[in-house]
């Protein structure tokens, strides 16, 4: 049987590649490190890690167990924290797969309330790429999702968690700055910054324009980004127009470095979901955290995602 305590030591050597800063991680000496992963290579009957110029890398045989050692990890607490349910105790990790900028603004306010009122249960919010968000849930890395979109797995179910807003941002010295509305046409002919393929902004986005038989080629794309709050920055900054969540825009439009415009005849506004498997183990932190996000006491932070404008 495989040790757990190797295994643990494994991730932690191969999330750092540094033997001495994995031993000060896990309070065991760099000596005891070493020993545990030249037994695991022994068990395993595989070299796991070579040396370099530059340091610790992983064989292919380390690159190979790496998820599989994740999981195993996840799957041993989860099993504690079913246990532990059975006792009544909501207690363990909570794990938040957030693939959209709009939950990453709410998302931790609401998450320390759930902190608060359950102080045994730990929550970590990983930040992934949209694809991703439901392929983390099917492996075990997360146990709730946040998407931008329904999934179509029928492995999985969601439940509304607030409708965001999309707004278009220009520099507040922009010609639109003092102007109460555009009509969408007048977008063609600005430099605009767009999120990448994958982003729920750009979709929503892009569906408002083909009403107006506007198309991605027609657009003066300046530049792609693939993070919200570089956007922000830069049309703050002066450069190009973007369409981009209130929440995300909401610091510089209060500060005036930026000026949000309505596009005529635009319904920019989408719904963020939360996701989950529809059958699996019992876990209570999940299970409990479900039915607490549209908990009455927490209306303020949907409102302020909802009602921002």
């Amino acid at each position: 049987m495989i040790d757990l305590q190797r295994i643990e030591t494994f991730l932690y050597v191969a999330e750092k590649l540094n033997i001495s800063e994995a031993a000060k991680y896990l309070h065991l000496s760099q000596p005891t490190v070493s020993h545990q992963i030249k037994l695991l290579e022994q068990e395993l009957n595989n070299t796991l890690f070579v040396r370099s110029n530059t340091g610790l890398q992983l064989t292919e045989a380390g690159r190979l167990l790496l998820p599989w050692a994740r999981r195993l990890l996840h799957d041993t607490n989860d099993l504690k924290e079913m246990m532990a349910s059975l006792q009544e105790a909501i207690a363990g990790e909570l794990r938040i797969s957030c693939s959209t900028t709009a939950g990453k603004y709410i998302l931790p306010l609401l998450a320390a309330r759930f902190c608060q009122r359950y102080p045994a249960i730990r929550v970590r919010i990983l930040a992934c790429r949209p694809e991703h968000a439901a392929l983390n849930l099917l492996e075990g890395e997360a146990h709730i999702g946040v998407v931008s979109s329904e999934v179509n797995d029928t492995s999985l179910e969601s439940q509304r968690f607030f409708k965001d807003k999309i707004t278009l941002i220009v520099p507040a010295g922009h010609r639109w700055a003092s102007r109460s509305s555009i009509e969408p046409a007048e977008i063609i002919e600005e430099p605009l910054i767009l999120r990448e393929e994958t982003s729920g902004t750009r979709r929503v986005v892009l569906t408002e324009l083909a009403k107006h038989d506007i198309s991605l080629d027609d657009l003066n794309i300046f530049m792609e980004l693939g993070n919200a709050e570089a956007i922000v920055r830069t049309v703050a900054a002066g450069y190009g127009v973007a369409f981009v969540s209130e929440l995300a825009a909401a610091c510089p439009l209060d500060r005036g470095n930026a000026v949000d415009i309505r596009v005529e005849g635009f319904n920019l506004q989408r719904t963020v979901y939360m996701v989950r498997k529809r059958i699996s183990a019992p876990h209570r932190p999940r299970d409990v955290f479900w039915g607490f996000i549209h908990d009455p006491a927490n209306a303020d932070l949907i409102g302020m995602a909802e009602h921002l404008s």
